[in-house]
Order: structure tokens, then C-alpha cells, then sequence
């Protein structure tokens, strides 16, 4: 690394700053935040915020100021490891080089390509890292396989909102208007500030999710918007909102539908728009007549004037934006929720205009390459993808990117599977401990397979419990990198992630994707290096490659509202949406294909307590909202970093006053939550801030601190809110579960060990 470049300034005594995007490892969403980070003798002196960064001003999480720990962290996986399959659940891990772990690789891959075929090699990925960008193209490029997979039932994280936007819209992503393609931001002339935000089922501030950089809800706030929140708790944002609907967990898509009713029963829909630019809004309005807000306050526990306010103050406050989150994918009925979400923005027209909803075409220059990579996988090959033997989930067969991760499960779990399943790898996952329901069934399952390969930063109970190598991975700091917010499908900018570290024994993932493929199909893969890798991505889009970017530091995108009118929105460039009817599609004319309805329609959750027998319901009156996190830590990362520990340093279970005097449970008290599928213990977090009758508990958590080894795993299933939530509770299309809606019990125990 020289010093001569514009993003790095030497500061004499062997010191110099570098200015760069971080991403992951660790782990984080594609935000992007701008960092300077201070270097001596290769060691990171100090981190802060870049004041120049366009969309962050030098504001930044505890995470980032934190990099220095994980740098240095004893814990860290620093060089390749590999143990016997006999040794799974021990730490008998044995040191090697890369050539060796390599060659390891390689001999299994050609073997499994050999018997029974490329079929049985499985790759599964996390949620949010920079390898999303490059997993599939792992899996089809390198392994020749079509089974990319992740072990997230209903793929309920970010996927089902894309799906539905490119089923309604034929976009990418849509995302408030925050100004962010503009160079001036807020004093840019072209851009209006929201009247209101409709924040549903998201709390930007403390997750900066998919991209979106959360603080800037707060900007907004300053400038004069005001807020109609969705959600079950009363949020920092939610207490600071105009309308806060305060729903039960699971019934999104019932008073979406209402606030559809009002907006057209009195006649305060965007009649221009929806003439011009909607498919199907007589039958769309026929669908939602009879959701009344008195009918959907029943449902959600919602007042009906409050329905009635927040949908006259969205629909006649022009223009108004919106937000949607993780909430609208962890429900069986979300794809009916964030189709509803969505025609409430479509009514009001607050599609690609300025101040409304940011619209651009779902994939950006690596975007297409990554999905494109399947092509490479020979046609019979592909045919042999997981899939459910009944054809049940057409829609995610037809759309997901790979099998269903609940039919994955059952086909693993099966005595005489089609084919069987040899060899398995994975890219920034912790499953046992963050994404999978019923874990201790999927540990069951991926035991089975003969090789099991990893790479990460630092060991988790994965890892632990099911690897025979694990690659270390080099953290954002220390590697070559491009930051593409929202992954591609609406990115307002490309961040450079521009070296500062030199890496003692790891790599990047785009080193080992570069690496391994060379090895094993080195006709698809020509680079010698991450620079000309990114270099050829951006030159499919742009004239300039990933010096250039590393110059600039930030690169913000062109942007132009009403794209819908001038053809920028399709891919023929005719005026219209990139659909087939080239229209919004209140009405669907793709559902039906899958064997799904049309229209919108509510679903009651099926563990709630109005789906379950009586007896039940009286056993486990609570319902259960899961998915809690802080801004200390990401998903299941971070639990070893002491500062930010600190900040978070038990897994917590929100519980209403009331409720917790009613079980005899105290702020800070360990307590169980259990239902008919599993159990787990949380400490009580005694607040007003939920309704008392619903129950919030954080998710992700295990315990470096403890035991490594099986059958504790770190503890990893003793606060595993996952043991609550069913498997294969799916919708018709496959996308979706309850991670957020079951019913469960709380008692008292003693311990964590309980």
C-alpha cells in the first residue's frame, strides 16, 4: 500500500489516515458509513467518522468506533483450520495453510462432482454481510451447483420485500427520499422534503437496515416531517410519532387494508395516478370495502380513529413517503402485507416523485452478474435443484434464488432423498444461533453430511458444532471491497473500502471466490486480483474502474424522479412500470400463476391466540414478537467485543408492568419463555412500552464466554429464541414465517441454566 494516494495522508512518524466505506466482516448492512481510521505500525490507533461522507457526516455506530477490538480480539480466527469429522463439537481444530485448506477443498469438490454430481454440494449464506453480493456465484460459479440456499425459513429477511416490489412494481428496492443521490442532500432544488413518513415495522435509528442509513429519519425530523409509526412497542420514534399504530404482532396485512379503506371510501386516493399508472383498482377497491378500521381494530388492537387519522393524514399531506422492514417479511401473510404497504403508496401516487418513494430498476452492474452466474450451471444440473416433491411453493421455485430453505430442511432430515447432500459451505452464517427455526433440528440434519466448510472472523456454535475447516476471514479494514446499499436493487451510492490494515493470515471473501474458482473452473473466472475483479463489474456500467473509486471514496449514483413517465423504469423503455400489465399492480396478474390470490387477503397467524383451541391459548396466552436487537451488535455477531457487550450484555424479553406483576417477574429477573415447539430463557426487561398482553425478546444470542464444546455449543440454545418458532408455517408462496407472531408462556426460573 502506498501513501501517495488521495485517500490516504501520512501524518509523519510513521503514521497516516485512511479514508474509506466500511461494510464487513464484521458484520453490518451495506450502509456504507465513512470512516478515517488512524494507522501505526500496521495497528489501528483510532476510528472515526468521515466528515465528508455524503450520507453519513461523520456519524457512526458503536460498532464502527469498536473495529479497533475486533482487530485485535485474541479471539479472532487468524489462519485456516481443519479438524476430523469424528472431532465435530470439540476443539481439536488443527492449523494449516491455505494451500492446504485449498487442496482439501478441491480433492472433496471433485469428488462429490464425480458421485453423485454437483447436485449434492450446498452453500448457505447469512444476511446483511458484504458476501451477499457473491454467494451465489460461489455456489454456481465455483461448485457448479444450483442448491444456494440459507436456513432462514421463508427466506423472511429482505428477499420476500424484493420479490414484491418486482411482482408489483417491476423495481428494485423502493426506499424513503432522503436525498441521498444528491450531491447538496437536503438543499439540492430538485428534492422536497416528506410531510409525513409511514415507518412500518423498522426502527432505522437503531439498525440502519438494507442500506438505509438511519439517522437520517432524525434529519428529516429537524426539516418538519412527522411520523405515523407501525409497530407492536413504543420506539424512540414511535414516542416522537403523530400516529403510532400500535398493532398485534402478525396483523400488518388487516390494517393495511384499512388505511387502503379509508384512503378510497373517502375519496382521497391520487386519481391521476391511479388512472394513468395502476392496474385493477376497481377490484383492488372491491377487495379492501369491507375492512372497515372498526373491523380491523378487532383484529389488530388498534383504535379505528387512529386508522382513520394516520390514513388522512398520509393520503392528503402530498408529498408523503414511507418505510417498510423486516417486520412485513416474518409473517406467513406478509407477501399479502407488503402488497397492501405498497398500493397504500401507489393510491396516494407517491411513486418516484420527489420527497415520495426512490424507485430504480431491481439490479445494479454486480447485482445482475452475481444472479447471472446460474447460467453457467448445465441445464441438467439445475433441474436438480432442492424442491418440494408436491410443487407446493411454485412462486419461490419460479423467483427464489435458491431451494426453499424449509424444504431444504426436509429434504436433509429425509431417509431416501432424491439425491443426497455430500458437502456443505458457508458464507457470513451462524445458523444454529441466528436464523434457523427449530435449530437443533437443522444441527441434526447438517451433521449428516460428510464435509462442512466455513469462513469467518471469529469461531461461533456453528462452527464449532458442525465444521471440518473454517477459512479466516479479514475484516472490512484490512481487504479490497465496493459498498453497494441495498445490495444493488435502488443503490444511491458506491463506497470504496479502500485497505488500511495488511491482513496477517486471512483473506477476503472476494479472495477466496477468486481464489477457488481459479482452481476449480478457471474459465469463468480470469481475475488475478479483487482490483480487477471490481474494475470489470464497473465497467459494464461505467467508464471509470476501482482505482478510480478508491480516489473518489463515494461515488453517488445519477438519479432522475418520474422515471415511470419517460421509460427508465423498464428494460424496453417504454413509459411505464417494468411489470406485465406495465402498471402498478394493485391487482396481480403473477400471484395467480403460483396458485395465489390476486388480491390481498388476512391471514391469521397460525400460533396466535385466535387460530389455536382454547386449551392452548389458556396454557400460552402471550404472544411472542421476536427479532429484538441493539445497536451494539449485529444479528448474532459482536457478544465477544467488551464495549459493546457492555452496552447489551444479557438477552432481554420486553414484558409490560402488568404482566410481569401478574407472573411475579421483576425488572431483570431470568426468565422462560416457552410454547408448544421449545424454550428458552431471557432476562426480563420490565417496560410500558408494549402491550401487555404481547411479549418482545431479543434474538441471536450465545455466550463466548462459555464452554465451546458440545453439548454446550457457547450456550447457544439456552436463549435461542428459534426453539419457539415453527418450521415450514409458510404461505402459498414460500416466502415468510412467524419469527415475529407465536404465542408462548413466561414463568420465573433462577438461572440462565434453568
Amino acid at each position: 500500500m502506498t501513501k501517495n494516494e488521495s485517500w490516504i495522508t501520512d501524518l509523519g512518524d510513521g503514521t497516516h489516515q485512511v479514508k474509506t466505506c466500511v461494510w464487513s466482516p464484521p458484520g453490518d448492512h451495506p450502509v456504507g458509513c465513512g470512516i478515517v481510521v488512524t494507522v501505526k505500525d500496521n495497528k489501528i490507533v483510532k476510528v472515526e467518522g468521515d466528515p465528508d461522507h455524503p450520507i453519513t457526516h461523520g456519524r457512526l455506530c458503536p460498532r464502527c468506533i469498536a473495529l479497533d477490538e475486533v482487530e485485535n480480539h485474541p479471539d479472532r480466527i487468524m489462519h485456516p483450520m481443519m479438524r476430523a469429522r469424528e472431532d465435530r463439537g470439540k476443539d481439536a481444530w488443527k492449523r494449516i495453510s491455505w494451500d492446504e485448506a485449498y487442496d482439501l477443498i478441491e480433492s472433496r469438490v471433485r469428488e462429490y462432482w464425480d458421485n453423485p454430481g454437483p447436485q449434492s454440494i450446498l452453500t448457505f449464506t447469512g444476511t446483511g454481510r458484504e458476501i451477499t453480493m457473491y454467494s451465489a456465484a460461489y455456489c454456481h460459479a465455483i461448485f457448479n451447483s444450483p442448491n444456494y440456499c440459507m436456513t432462514l425459513s421463508g427466506g423472511a429477511c429482505y428477499g420476500p420485500r424484493c420479490t414484491i416490489a418486482n411482482f408489483q412494481l417491476g423495481a428494485g428496492y423502493p426506499e424513503l427520499d432522503y436525498a441521498a443521490y444528491f450531491p447538496d442532500r437536503y438543499d439540492d432544488p430538485r428534492w422536497e422534503c416528506p410531510k409525513y413518513i409511514l415507518v412500518w415495522g423498522k426502527n432505522p435509528i437503531y439498525s440502519s437496515p438494507d442500506g438505509f442509513f438511519g439517522h437520517a429519519l432524525v434529519d428529516l425530523m429537524k426539516l418538519g416531517s412527522k411520523l405515523i409509526v407501525v409497530d407492536p412497542q413504543l420506539t424512540w420514534i414511535a414516542a416522537r410519532a403523530d400516529y403510532h399504530l400500535h398493532l398485534r404482532p402478525g396483523t400488518d396485512t388487516a390494517l393495511a387494508m384499512a388505511l387502503c379503506n379509508v384512503i378510497i371510501e373517502e375519496d382521497l386516493y391520487d386519481h391521476d395516478f391511479v388512472e394513468k399508472w395502476c392496474y385493477g383498482f376497481k377490484d383492488f377497491a372491491e377487495c379492501v370495502k369491507e375492512w372497515t378500521p372498526e373491523k380491523a381494530s378487532e383484529i389488530c388492537w388498534v383504535d379505528a380513529e387512529d386508522i382513520r387519522g394516520a390514513a388522512r393524514a398520509f393520503a392528503t399531506n402530498s408529498p408523503s413517503s414511507a418505510l417498510w422492514g423486516l417486520s412485513i417479511d416474518t409473517m406467513t401473510n406478509g407477501v399479502q402485507a407488503g402488497h397492501t404497504f405498497l398500493a397504500v403508496i401507489a393510491l396516494c401516487g407517491y411513486l418516484d416523485i420527489p420527497g415520495g418513494i426512490t424507485l430504480a430498476r431491481p439490479a445494479s452492474f454486480t447485482g445482475k452478474w452475481r444472479y447471472e452466474t446460474v447460467n453457467s450451471v448445465p441445464a441438467d444440473i439445475q433441474a436438480k435443484r432442492i424442491a418440494d416433491s408436491e410443487g407446493k411453493y411454485k412462486c419461490w421455485d419460479t423467483a427464489g434464488p435458491g431451494p426453499l430453505p424449509d424444504v431444504t430442511l426436509n429434504w436433509l432430515e429425509s431417509d431416501n432423498p432424491p439425491y443426497p447432500i455430500k458437502m456443505s459451505y458457508w458464507f457470513g452464517t451462524n445458523p444454529l444461533s441466528c436464523m434457523a427455526a427449530q435449530p437443533k433440528r437443522w444441527e441434526a440434519a447438517l451433521n449428516k453430511l460428510e464435509f462442512n466448510v466455513s469462513q469467518d472472523i471469529f469461531m461461533n456454535p456453528s462452527i464449532m458444532a458442525l465444521c471440518d475447516l473454517v477459512l479466516p476471514l479479514s475484516t472490512s479494514v484490512e481487504h479490497e471491497g465496493i459498498v453497494m446499499p441495498h445490495f444493488g436493487r435502488n443503490t444511491h451510492f458506491l463506497g470504496a473500502m479502500n485497505k488500511a490494515i495488511e491482513p496477517e493470515d486471512s483473506k477476503s471473501d472476494v479472495e477466496i471466490m477468486l481464489d477457488l474458482g481459479r482452481r476449480l473452473r478457471p474459465e469463468l473466472w480470469p481475475w488475478n486480483t479483487p482490483a480487477e475483479f471490481f474494475t470489470d463489474q464497473l465497467h459494464t456500467a461505467y467508464s471509470w474502474g476501482f482505482e478510480d473509486l478508491q480516489e473518489e471514496v463515494v461515488h453517488q449514483q445519477e438519479f432522475e424522479y418520474h422515471k415511470y413517465e419517460t421509460g427508465k423504469l423498464r428494460a424496453d423503455g417504454k413509459p411505464g412500470f417494468d411489470t406485465p400489465t406495465g402498471l402498478v399492480e394493485l391487482k396481480s396478474s403473477i400471484y395467480p400463476l403460483f396458485g395465489e390470490q390476486a388480491l390481498p387477503y388476512f391471514q391469521e397467524p397460525e400460533y396466535s391466540p385466535y387460530s389455536q383451541p382454547a386449551e392452548v391459548v389458556e396454557e400460552y396466552p402471550l404472544v411472542l414478537t421476536s427479532g429484538g436487537r441493539h445497536i451494539a451488535m449485529f444479528h448474532s455477531e459482536h457478544r465477544q467485543i467488551p464495549s459493546l457487550r457492555k452496552m447489551n450484555p444479557w438477552p432481554l424479553v420486553t414484558i409490560h408492568p402488568d404482566a410481569a406483576a401478574k407472573y411475579g417477574i421483576e425488572d431483570g429477573d431470568w426468565v422462560a419463555i416457552e410454547n408448544p415447539l421449545g424454550r428458552c430463557v431471557q432476562k426480563a426487561n420490565v417496560r410500558p412500552t408494549i402491550d401487555p398482553r404481547v411479549v418482545h425478546a431479543q434474538h441471536g444470542w450465545w455466550f463466548p464466554e462459555q464452554t465451546g464444546e458440545a453439548p454446550n455449543l457457547f450456550g447457544t440454545y439456552k436463549s435461542n429464541i428459534n426453539n419457539l418458532v415453527p418450521h415450514e408455517s409458510v404461505g402459498v408462496t414460500g416466502y415468510g414465517a412467524p419469527y415475529k407472531n407465536i404465542i408462548c408462556k413466561i414463568y420465573k426460573v433462577d438461572s440462565l441454566n434453568d
